[in-house]
């Protein structure tokens, strides 16, 4: 998994007023906690941010007045129209510590082409050493069948990783493509065509 450096300065104004300074400064405001220490409130590099965050579980080395802790993202908030990021919680951890976190399921292999695909879980719970938690997991539906489906326990799991997830906890479901066929509708009588045919159909008739 990816271990990032990253530096910040320590918040010593808060509120509303104070976040949105933070932020036209290219500034994300933060709060590490754990382990029974008390909260640090904290301002970090938007654009080192953005960039570390783009790997799944990243452990982030925050470095602020010159002390270094050791921390794994927690809870990550962003603006709802922009999408840029507005705050993030991070959680402390020590090397060689288990954490539960939830991690991102790629599938491999071919499925049967007359199915579609369907993930039901991005991602399944698993617990891990801090310092070795996996970017992604791979779930095989080599040879599945359509109307099939795989679950949290046939996911291949390093060593060292344990499942937290319910193992019968559906991943992805091969659904079936649809066969029904809808008839075209009937084509509605051109305006006058019944009229014109009345006289040619009595002159068949003389």
């Amino acid at each position: 998994m990816a271990e990032i450096t990253i530096t910040g300065t320590t918040r010593t104004e808060f509120g509303k007023g104070a976040s949105r300074r933070d932020r036209r400064a290219g500034m994300v405001p933060a709060v590490i906690y754990g382990h029974g220490e008390a909260p640090k409130h904290v301002a970090l590099p938007l654009r080192d941010l953005g960039v570390a965050l783009k790997s799944a579980n990243v452990l982030l080395d925050v470095v602020v007045e010159g002390k270094t802790q050791l921390t794994l993202p927690k809870s990550v908030t962003r603006n709802p129209l922009t999408g840029i990021l507005s705050h993030i919680d991070l959680v402390i951890v020590n090397r060689g510590e288990r954490v539960k976190v939830e991690v991102p399921v790629h599938t491999v292999g071919k499925h049967d082409v007359d199915g579609i695909l369907e993930h039901v879980h991005n991602t399944i719970e698993v617990e891990a050493e801090a310092t070795s938690i996996p970017s992604f997991l791979e779930l095989d539906v080599e040879g599945m069948l359509a109307g099939s489906s795989k679950v949290a326990g046939d996911v291949t799991l390093p060593a060292g990783i344990t499942l937290v997830s319910d193992a019968s906890m559906t991943v992805v479901h091969l659904s079936e493509r649809s066969t029904i066929v809808e008839e075209a509708p009937a084509a509605a009588p051109v305006e006058g065509a019944a009229d014109a045919a009345a006289p040619a159909a009595e002159a068949a008739k003389e």
